[in-house]
């Protein structure tokens, strides 16, 4: 699937001013289909040919896979060899594969070499071979892209990773660039590159390093230079056409090496092949590494039940994209949460509630009302599982691939984020504050003399919202539960908002200690009521029926060719640069950790699902001319193109309550995010041309 480009400076001026609002998360789980079975036997039978079943990038889209040209280099086998029985894989039973494939710069110019690059996956994550024909030596991707950038003499283009390329000087002809290429500020390499009568093949520049993991001649950048200016003024050299491998932290695998529960390493010739010497066993609600950065995630069941699916796991800051698995021509197609992780989906009670289906599809237009997005309300158990106290199951729902609570078990319009749900155990000492997360906390703010109860103080925003004295004597279990219930929430009463269970009572000498084990809350700040005139992008038909809201297109949506097209709130298409009849496309949706800035969170070349974070050029040179363009154009474009962004800023920090078109009566506020979502994919495109 196609690497995203290079976002404009406008776009991420928006998101630093609403990342509060983007709903960062700490960590974003990209899991494969779910396997479902009796045993790993009928795992294999039910998903695979009875002997083998094989994980590609379409059962697991962290795998790099190219929309485009339908390329994919990753897969994992699980294979019926003796001892695979139960939750065990036996000896050579799990089978990981990677191959070199070629695919297209970004830059398109076969005349001076810009046709194709060799790149493999390893372990979910993209990288570049340093011969395309040895698997066993790659250096990670950092930047392909064919983007225009404009540099004068003296400026320097941050490349990301510590790389920069620099304008040293430009002769006196406007015919040659002086280009230095650095790294962490040190020399590497220059060269002077000429465009003199329309030279096409010498104006790209190729550095080739010696002594690359022991490999000699590595291309590790390459650099086109379309134009070169001398003006009265200015002195310019316009590049498009840029490529950079991390060569720096090259590395290379070794037949020894050892990957989580793959430790027998062949190396073969453009492919690697990684297999287990020991059975594996899968951990019942547990997590087995088996690869760098990949790993089995296994359900809470019984003996007789095996549900398992592969996951990776992102903590790395930056803005990261979670994919679908791809389809293929007009033939009817429908996600649900095995076949979309950004779907919500709860492994331990196997239990998922949305759905997204296109039918038929006449060459790339979708019909009316053949664009169905589906959702209902389901029950999942509470982390903190204790039934006789209250503690065993809520209802959830997912809207538009997050996760909510309705606010009545049976209504499906009015909805709630799921802040925690938690068995973890908090010790409090009086007059400690928990931090709940979304600015909601809990304080004790007093122990009785006889340490056998507790007096609790719920706040948001540092403001009193409800307290309660909660008593453990007697080893009493229902007394040792705190609902906190509100009225008017969405014009509902009796909402329980929060619950707390207190395990035990401590008054020392020294200390008052109280024990928190099970804790749950809800943003119903922030809840949000669902109209049947709502529109959510396309998607502008609404039912709600009960437990479930049905949503539908009420015009015709058309699937652009090698473009995203915005399904609804946070949610995309990715349409692949193919013929009509060879259409491919898959769903999308944005997920943000940490702080968003100039410098973080852009997503990589890894094709499908997330993408680690490519680091795109520094927005510090000067706006590409047109052709025939002067120094004063220049300088005007850029002094206009600068107040164009600062009204854009500024417009995208309005405070004066103008409002969105898109906005709807009965959800204020909601479309902020869909909003910021909907200028991260425009700007990072999927500009894959190949």
């Amino acid at each position: 699937m196609k690497r995203f480009a290079v976002v404009s400076l406008a776009v991420l001026m928006l998101l630093t001013a609403f990342a509060p609002a983007a709903n960062a998360q700490d960590v974003i789980e990209v899991r494969s289909s779910v396997f479902n079975g009796t045993d790993i036997d009928d795992i294999i039978d039910t998903y695979g040919n009875g002997t083998i079943l094989p994980i590609d990038g379409s059962r697991f889209p962290i795998f790099y896979y190219d929309i485009d040209d339908n390329v994919s280099t990753e897969i994992v086998l699980i294979v019926d060899v003796p001892g695979t029985e139960n939750n065990i894989i036996g000896e050579g039973g799990l089978i990981y594969i990677t191959t070199i494939q070629p695919i297209g710069y970004e830059y398109e110019n076969p005349a001076a070499g810009w046709d194709n690059y060799s790149i493999i996956g390893f372990g979910a994550q993209i990288a570049v071979p340093l011969k395309p024909d040895r698997a066993d030596k790659f250096s990670r991707l950092v930047l392909d892209s064919d983007d225009k950038y404009t540099l004068r003499t003296g400026e320097t283009l941050e490349l990301g990773q510590g790389y920069s390329l620099e304008a040293k000087q430009v002769d006196v002809n406007g015919d040659k660039v002086w280009l230095q290429f650095n790294r962490d500020g040190e020399y590497v390499d220059d060269e002077i590159i000429s465009v003199a009568g329309g030279n096409t093949t010498g104006s790209t520049w190729d550095v080739e390093l010696d002594d690359i993991e022991d490999e000699d001649d590595v291309v590790v950048l390459r650099v086109h230079v379309n134009q070169v200016f001398q003006g009265a003024v200015d002195s310019i050299a316009q590049i498009e056409g840029l490529w950079l491998i991390d060569y720096a932290n090259a590395r290379t695998i070794e037949s020894d090496d050892e990957f989580g529960e793959l430790d027998d390493v062949a190396i073969l010739g453009p492919a690697l092949r990684l297999t287990n010497e020991d059975t594996i066993t899968l951990t019942r609600d547990g997590t087995d590494k088996i690869l760098e950065n990949v790993s089995f995630r296994t359900a809470d069941t019984g003996s007789d039940m095996l549900r398992f699916y592969l996951m990776k796991e992102i903590k790395e800051p930056g803005i990261h994209v979670v994919a679908g698995a791809a389809s293929f021509g007009p033939g009817n197609f429908t996600w649900d949460a095995s076949s979309f992780a950004g779907f919500f989906y709860d492994l331990d009670d196997n239990i998922e509630t949305e759905s997204l289906s296109v039918s038929d599809i006449d060459g790339n237009v979708i019909p009316e009302g053949k664009l169905v997005y589906e959702t209902h309300i389901e029950k999942v158990d509470y982390e903190y599982f204790n039934a006789d106290e209250g503690w065993d199951q809520y209802p959830v729902i997912g809207f538009f691939a997050e996760e909510y609570v309705p606010l009545k078990e049976n209504r499906a319009e009015k909805l709630s984020k799921l802040v925690l749900d938690s068995d973890e155990k908090y010790t409090l000492r009086t007059g400690e504050i928990l931090e709940l997360g979304e600015n909601y906390s809990l304080e004790a703010k007093q122990v009785d003399v006889d340490g056998e109860k507790v007096w609790l103080e719920f706040t948001r925003d540092g403001e009193f919202v409800d307290d309660e004295i909660i008593s453990v004597a007697g080893n009493n279990t229902t007394g040792s539960t705190w609902d906190v219930e509100l009225d008017d929430i969405e014009d509902e009463d009796d909402v329980v908002v929060l619950k707390v269970h207190v395990n035990q009572v401590f008054q020392g000498a020294v200390d008052s200690i109280a024990q928190i084990e099970g804790l749950w809350l809800i943003d119903y700040a922030n809840t949000r009521t669902i109209e049947s005139d709502d529109e959510f992008g396309k998607l502008d038909d609404v039912s709600i029926q009960g437990d479930t809201l049905t949503i539908s297109n009420e015009n015709t949506f058309t699937l652009s060719l090698d473009s995203e097209e915005r399904i609804a709130e946070g949610m995309f298409f990715k349409i692949g640069d193919t013929p009509v009849e060879e259409l491919r496309y898959f769903p999308f949706v944005v997920r943000i950790i940490g702080e968003i800035n100039e410098t973080t969170g852009l997503p990589e070349g890894i094709e499908t699902g997330i993408g680690e974070n490519e680091t795109r050029p520094e927005e510090n040179v000067t706006e590409t001319p047109g052709e025939n363009e002067t120094e004063e154009t220049v300088e005007e474009e850029t002094e206009r193109e600068t107040e164009e962004e600062t009204e854009e800023e500024t417009a995208g920090n309005d405070t004066t309550g103008g409002e969105t078109e898109e906005e709807g009566e009965g959800t204020p506020g909601f479309e902020i995010v869909p909003a910021l979502t909907g200028l991260l994919a425009v700007g990072y495109l999927f500009r894959r041309k190949n």
